[in-house]
């Protein structure tokens, strides 16, 4: 199901060579411990003012996004979450800073039913449509902005989904990662994490799907769009963007999506990539 897009191209500052940047957050933003180096921030304020479009595209709900926004200094843009499942505009100063224009929704039930079957012991999280998030076994990460509400596993099968978490510590990342190959999960968008960790979307929803939304509205070129990432997650919207960047760090799989490869998170790789674009 989708939500009505408020479509139309924003009245936006126009130069030679404006870009769309768009940025995901862990591993390449912020690392592993969710910190932010100065370097990153003053780059990304220094892009932010020249007039360049930053978006942040992340797996994050929208709650654990907005901080972000917040620390590259976004007054007036857009942001896409949960891996594309909600696009944001950014409007500093009314309807609370911010205003959801488009959030892709779908049953998760078919989903769960099959991983339950084969992954007994995963725990599940529901982002649903408002924003909240429904866990079992009181199951909470920093990426829900939230605090999820523990209910039974049979009452997340009556919840529609904008974003669907399975989390594992009964298996590896491998053998997680093969057991929901395994599945063929249908009718949804999957990617699997560095740990134990899945996230599904509906079908077809991803950040690079989220990113094209955002590239119409903005009326930038395709020829003028950069992404950065590092994650599974990130593939499409590496292979979607004119300059798709990895990190250092990145799976194999991830480097070959890019069209270059950047520094390790720990070493500030995203500084390099940001400090081109001035």
């Amino acid at each position: 199901m989708t939500t009505t897009l408020n479509a139309g191209i924003d009245d936006q500052l126009s130069f030679t060579g404006r870009k769309l940047v768009c940025l995901d957050v862990d591993g390449t933003l912020v690392d592993h411990d969710g910190h932010m180096s100065p370097a990153v921030r003053e780059v990304g304020q220094s892009l932010v003012a020249a007039g360049h479009e930053i978006v942040v595209a992340t797996g994050r709900s929208l709650g654990a996004t907005l901080p972000i926004v917040e620390l590259l200094g976004i007054e007036r843009g857009y942001a896409v979450s949960s891996n594309g499942g909600v696009i944001t505009r950014i409007e500093a100063g009314s309807n609370g800073g911010y205003t959801v224009i488009d959030r892709r929704v779908f049953d998760p039930a078919p989903a769960l039913l099959a991983l339950r079957h084969r992954l007994p012991g995963a725990k599940y999280a529901i982002e649903d449509p408002e924003g909240n998030f429904f866990s079992t076994e009181r199951f909470q990460d920093p990426s829900f902005g939230v605090e999820a509400n523990g209910v039974a596993f049979e009452e997340l099968l009556d919840i529609r989904a904008v974003r669907l978490v399975v989390f594992s510590t009964d298996a590896t990342a491998e053998e997680f990662g093969e057991a929901v190959e395994a599945i063929g999960l249908h009718g949804v968008t999957y990617s699997v994490g560095w740990t134990p960790w899945l996230d599904i979307a509906a079908q077809g929803v991803t950040k690079a799907s989220g990113l094209e939304v955002v590239r119409s509205l903005t009326g930038i070129d395709v020829e003028q769009t950069v992404a950065v990432g590092d994650g599974r997650n990130d593939i499409e919207m590496l292979q979607w963007a004119w300059r798709g960047v990895a990190m250092g760090q990145a799976p194999d799989e991830v480097k070959a999506a890019a069209d270059e490869v950047t520094a390790r998170v720990e070493d500030d790789g995203l500084v390099a990539v940001l400090r081109s674009l001035l």
